[in-house]
C-alpha cells in the first residue's frame, strides 16, 4: 500500500469515528445515517466496481496496447501523438472515472514518451490536467457528479450532459491549450516509432476490450451505474481465472483506503451539515454561478475537492449554480498537490516511475490555468 492509500485509510477512519460520535452524542440519528447510506451506497458501489474494471483491463493489456496504437497514430509527430494521448485521456475519464486516467493511463503514457525519448512533463501534466478537468460531462466520470446526479433529481445521463457539455468542452480544451503554448517546443519534435515486446495475452486482451465496448454504452443507458460496472468487473475476473491469471483476482482490486475515506467523509460531512443551522444555510445560499464555482475552486486547493463539495452543496440553490459548483471542485483542483485524490495517485506513479514533478512549476501553470478554465467554463453554463 503506497503512502497516498495509508493516508486516506487513516484519515478516512478519523472521519468515520466522528461521525459515529457525532450519532452517539445526537446529532445524527438513525433515520439520517439511513438516508445517507441509501444516498450514498451507489456511489460507492459503482467507484469499488469501476475500480475493478480499470485494473483488470491494465492487466490485460488493454491500456497498453491503445498507447501503442496511439504511437502508430502519430506517425512520428509529437503533436499528434499527444492529441491522441489527450483523447485517450478524454474518454478514460468520461466514462471510467478521472481515479482511472491519473492511475492507470498516466504510467504507460509517461513511459511511452520516455520509450520515444521524450519529455515525459507534458504528457504527465495532460493526464493529470484532463483527468480533473474533463470529468464534467457524465455523472460517472466523477464521484462529485454522481453526488450531484441525485441532488439535480437523477436526470439521464443524457440530460446531465446537457447541462454540463458546455462548460466541459471548455474545461477541456483551456488547458490543452496552455500545455501547447508551454510545451511547443517538444510538440514540434519528431519521433521514432518503437515496437514494444508482445507481453500480455491477446486472447484475454480482446475479450477484455469487448467487455469494455459494452460497458461503455451500458454506462450511459440509464441503467444505475453500479449494475453494468459491476458486470463488467465480474466478467473481466472471469476472463483473468479461464486465462489462468488467479494472482490479478484478489481482494485487493477493491480501492479499500478510497472507500473508507469516502465513507467516512460522507459521514463526517453529513454531522457538520446537520449540525448548522437550517436558517444559517439559507442566508449562506447562493444563485451566483460564478461565486459558486470560485467556492468550489478555492474550497478544493485548500482542502480538496470532495470535502469542498459536500459542504458547498447545501448553498448551491438552483440547477444552474449547482452545475457552477461542479466546474468549480471538477476543473478548479489544479494548483495545490492535494486538491483532488486523482492528482496524489497521479503524483505517486510518477513517483515509482521515476519522473520528477517541479512543484514549483506545477503549482504556477496550475494556477494560470485554473484561472482561465474555471470563469470561462462558468460562462458557458
Amino acid at each position: 500500500m503506497g503512502a497516498v492509500q495509508r493516508s486516506m485509510t487513516v484519515v478516512g477512519a478519523v472521519l468515520l469515528v466522528v461521525g459515529l460520535a457525532a450519532f452517539a452524542a445526537g446529532a445524527l440519528s438513525a433515520d439520517d445515517l439511513r438516508a445517507l447510506g441509501a444516498r450514498t451506497a451507489p456511489v460507492l458501489g459503482f467507484v469499488a466496481a469501476i475500480s475493478v474494471v480499470a485494473e483488470l483491463a491494465d492487466r490485460a493489456g488493454v491500456f497498453a496496447m491503445l498507447v501503442h496504437r496511439a504511437e502508430r497514430l502519430g506517425r512520428g509527430r509529437v503533436w499528434v501523438l499527444w492529441l491522441v494521448f489527450a483523447a485517450l485521456a478524454v474518454v478514460a475519464t468520461i466514462f471510467l472515472s478521472l481515479d482511472t486516467t491519473a492511475v492507470l493511463l498516466t504510467p504507460v503514457v509517461v513511459l511511452a514518451a520516455r520509450r520515444l525519448g521524450l519529455d515525459p512533463l507534458p504528457f504527465a501534466f495532460t493526464t493529470v490536467w484532463l483527468a480533473n478537468t474533463g470529468s464534467l460531462l457524465l455523472p460517472v466520470s466523477n464521484l462529485t457528479n454522481l453526488l450531484a446526479h441525485q441532488r439535480l433529481g437523477d436526470p439521464t445521463p443524457w440530460e446531465f450532459a446537457e447541462l454540463t457539455w458546455r462548460p466541459a468542452l471548455v474545461a477541456i480544451l483551456v488547458p490543452m491549450a496552455v500545455i501547447a503554448a508551454v510545451f511547443a517546443r517538444t510538440l514540434r519534435q519528431r519521433y521514432r516509432p518503437a515496437v514494444p515486446a508482445e507481453t500480455t495475452d491477446r486472447t484475454r486482451r480482446r475479450w477484455s476490450c469487448v467487455v469494455l465496448v459494452v460497458l461503455l454504452p451500458a454506462l450511459v443507458s440509464g441503467v444505475a451505474p453500479w449494475i453494468p460496472a459491476t458486470i463488467a468487473a465480474l466478467a473481466l475476473a472471469l476472463i483473468a481465472l479461464v486465462r489462468g491469471d488467479r494472482r490479478s483476482v484478489r481482494p485487493s482490486l477493491v480501492p479499500w483506503p478510497l472507500l473508507l475515506f469516502a465513507g467516512g467523509l460522507f459521514v463526517a460531512m453529513e454531522a457538520l451539515v446537520r449540525a448548522i443551522p437550517a436558517d444559517r444555510l439559507d442566508g449562506l445560499a447562493t444563485s451566483s454561478t460564478i461565486g459558486a464555482a470560485m467556492s468550489g475552486a478555492v474550497g478544493a486547493n485548500l482542502l480538496n475537492n470532495l470535502p469542498a463539495y459536500l459542504a458547498l452543496e447545501p448553498i448551491a440553490t438552483d440547477r444552474t449554480s449547482l452545475v457552477a459548483l461542479l466546474v468549480g471542485v471538477n476543473a478548479g483542483p489544479l494548483i495545490t498537490p492535494w486538491a483532488s485524490l486523482a492528482t496524489l495517485l497521479w503524483h505517486q506513479r510518477l513517483e515509482a516511475a521515476g519522473v520528477r514533478i517541479p512543484w514549483g512549476r506545477f503549482v504556477l501553470l496550475g494556477a494560470v490555468t485554473c484561472a482561465l478554465t474555471v470563469p470561462l467554463a462558468v460562462w458557458t453554463v
